[in-house]
């Protein structure tokens, strides 16, 4: 078994089955995320401490559309299969955007369902995750990265029912210099504007009926974590942003679940650079919609 400091993961990802009482920790695992993509691993665990694995759950063959960049898979499930959100940088025009897995299992393995990434074809893309409205109506939140709008933002996609395409055109729900927090960053090849970052966008529902959405950016070059709430409750807001980040000691790219005690945690990766990355998880109390650290 393995435990938290022993294994390498960015964006951390909690399945947490119920049934088996167990819980599936997937993320991005291979020891060099920013090169050739190997596929994507999940540990298996009951405690959030000890972990056995790692199994593999998805590797490519010679025909997936992608060998670079693979990142963020989550897995959710949706009418009786486990759907596997992930980023690829696609082959043909070295650009990143979110496709969707599929499997009858969490243990895999996932194989392509939709036809390459369902994010535009010309965009670069990243960190989709999977939203179901009141209706039960799929949507994919996802980042449009900084570098190729400069203020990076976040974006709300409708799918089709079956989650393999996108059924209308992007909608931006807000960029991350509408928020308080996040500092801008120069970029040698952007000298004269101001960059900020997206990342990793989760949505979650509070036990008041609110809608949450945790992301990240950087302040001061420091990875950090930070929520914002739609004031209509719907995924297309507006939303309005806490001027302080949830977390801001050098981690992000975190997601929200409820043990199998039905406690909160949140989970990240911290530090922020490769190969240290580790799984974090930190108890949150939730009061009237307020999300907060039970340690801070």
């Amino acid at each position: 078994m393995k435990s938290n400091q022993e294994i390498q993961i960015r964006d951390p990802f909690i399945f947490v089955d119920r049934d088996s009482e167990k819980y599936y920790l997937y993320g991005s695992t291979d020891p060099n995320i920013w090169g050739e993509g190997i596929g994507f691993d999940v540990y298996v665990g009951k405690d959030l401490e000890s972990w056995d694995g790692p199994y593999s759950v998805f590797r490519p063959d010679q025909n997936f559309f992608a060998n670079e960049n693979f990142w963020a898979p989550e897995v959710h499930a949706y009418n009786g299969k486990y759907y596997l959100f992930a980023t690829f940088l696609r082959k043909d025009n070295q650009k990143r955007g979110t496709a969707i897995l599929c499997s009858d299992s969490l243990m895999g393995p996932f194989l392509p369902h939709s036809d390459g990434p369902v994010t535009p074809a010309d965009w670069y893309s990243l960190d989709g995750t999977l939203y179901l409205d009141d209706k039960g109506e799929p949507w994919m939140v996802f980042c449009h990265e900084w570098v190729q709008v400069g203020d990076g933002e976040i974006c709300a996609l409708r799918l089709s029912k079956d989650l393999k395409q996108a059924m209308d055109e992007p909608i931006a729900l807000f960029a991350a210099s509408e928020a308080p927090w996040p500092t801008s960053f120069r970029h040698p090849k952007r000298r004269n504007q101001d960059n900020y970052v997206t990342d990793g966008p989760f949505l979650y529902r509070a036990g008041n009926g609110e809608l949450l959405m945790l992301w990240a950016s950087f302040v001061d070059q420091v990875y950090a974590q930070g929520i914002s709430r739609s004031t209509t409750g719907k995924i297309t807001g507006p939303w309005l942003h806490e001027s302080m980040p949830l977390f801001e000691s050098d981690g992000g790219h975190g997601m929200l679940f409820h043990d199998l005690e039905n406690r909160l945690h949140l989970t990240l990766h911290s530090p922020n650079k490769t190969p240290n990355e580790r799984p974090v998880f930190i108890p949150i109390n939730e009061k009237d919609g307020k999300l907060r650290r039970k340690d801070a």
